[in-house]
């Protein structure tokens, strides 16, 4: 999971940054070649090209002077660049902010009349920010293609076989929806080979590919971990170096995907998962999801009608379980290190917050979404990673708005008029 994410529906993701100190200080001499080229390759050329996950490509002065409306309202209002993470809680890597400054120069240009001056003054490109995987060394896909058959939710498993033959590690995932109108989120699980007999008993006992399945993969008692996860817009990536997933021989990969024809009619989809992959790594990691599990288990997590801001908290102790859930991976009386987080809601969010409490009483932000937008979900790479102590809690709260007209009341549930609160962290010891 990495940068981009987005439904890119309607606007352009036009995250330009940093404006030099060269650039004129009169919005009128402001020209593509010389200060918005840069910007856009900078900070939008890996979703604004040919093929790309954008709507349109932004690679011409003809192209950006075309959507130049857009784009000043886009950086006006904040909904560009796709970036949710409040300031003053972490930093990240590839923080696609935008100062006042920078959206000025946006601003200034569009308003002037976007003049193209000449190539000549074009300077330094930067190349355009990281995204998806640096190699696919294995592609997954649904073993034939899928119409879904209940509307407007339609929770689908199917079995993709693991083919090495030797331990080997996952270090990127990227996942390909064949099918994104209709996709409303995916996710990878690893399932060890001693549940994989009862995983195809799932299967078996149901017609047609796949298996219905809600919340996981459906295998009770066995161990499942996440492999990873795509979400409207994300582009992929590696995991931090040095480290990655293993999965054993005989392993099978449940790919879990939640369909939603609310807004789209129901069409074949066959989609697929990349991996990059590793015979070996320094340190071995979990994917660490973050929830009460009373609000799964009791649906303790009332959303009620009529309500404008309604507030769940959750904190505990992760290395009183981390040991047990991992095999011995980590140890209750060694820290660990996080690094990166994301949060989950549905449509009804409107803020959340991941903090580390710490043992003597204080706390610290890993990741305040102060206005949280479901079609834009990213994981966030911190620059430093964050270390958990012995006695140290991990804590998250959500905020949702259900006040519209019409509301009814809500709990955690997998559809897509449901609600959810999760944290997820990528943790190594």
């Amino acid at each position: 999971m990495h940068r981009c994410f987005g439904k890119i529906w309607g606007l352009a993701a036009l995250t330009l940054l940093a404006c030099s100190s060269s650039s004129p200080s009169s919005s009128s001499a402001f020209t593509y070649h010389r200060d918005v080229a840069p910007l856009v390759q900078e900070k939008c050329g890996g979703c604004h090209v040919e093929g790309g996950i954008a709507p349109f490509p932004l690679q011409t002065y003809e192209q950006v002077f075309e959507h130049r409306s857009e784009i000043r309202e886009a950086v006006q209002t904040r909904t560009m660049p796709p970036w949710l993470p409040g300031p003053g809680c972490a930093e990240y890597s590839g923080d696609l902010s935008l100062s006042e400054e920078q959206i000025s120069l946006i601003t200034g240009w569009a308003d002037t009349g976007g003049r193209e001056g000449s190539p000549s003054e074009a300077r330094f490109t930067p190349p355009p920010p990281p995204g998806g995987l640096s190699r696919v060394d294995r592609e997954l896909t649904m073993p034939v293609e899928y119409t879904p058959q209940k509307a407007p939710d339609d929770y689908r498993c199917f079995i993709l076989d693991w083919p090495e033959a030797q331990v080997r590690y996952i270090t990127g995932f990227n996942g390909k929806p064949g099918t994104q109108t209709e996709i409303h989120h995916l996710v990878a699980y690893l399932i060890h080979p001693e549940d994989t007999a009862a995983l195809h008993a799932l299967d078996e006992a149901e017609p047609g590919p796949g298996y219905t399945c809600f919340g996981g993969p459906g295998v009770q008692g066995g161990v499942t971990a996440w492999l990873g996860a795509w979400a409207p817009g994300s582009q992929g990536g590696d995991f931090p170096e040095g480290s990655g997933l293993e999965i054993t021989p005989g392993s099978q990969v449940v790919l879990q995907v939640h369909y939603n024809t609310s807004n789209a009619s129901p069409s074949p989809d066959r989609t697929s998962i990349q991996l990059k992959v590793d015979s070996s790594v320094d340190k071995k990691a979990h994917v660490l999801l973050w929830a009460n599990p009373e609000w799964v288990t009791d649906r303790t997590m009332d959303i009620p009608a009529g309500q404008a801001d309604v507030v769940h908290r959750w904190s505990y102790e992760p290395l009183k379980f981390l040991p047990d859930i991992t095999g011995g991976t980590f140890r209750k009386d060694q820290p660990f290190t996080v690094h990166s987080s994301a949060l989950h809601m549905h449509t009804l969010g409107t803020h959340a917050r991941l903090e580390v409490l710490r043992q003597e009483g204080s706390a610290q932000c890993l990741l305040d979404i102060p206005r949280w937008n479901f079609n834009w979900q990213n994981t966030y790479r911190f620059q430093e990673p964050k270390v958990v102590r012995p006695g140290d809690r991990l804590s998250i709260e959500c905020h949702w708005n259900n006040s519209a007209p019409g509301a009814r009341d809500v709990n955690w549930g997998d559809g897509t008029r449901d609600e959810m609160c999760l944290g997820v962290f990528y943790i190594t010891p």
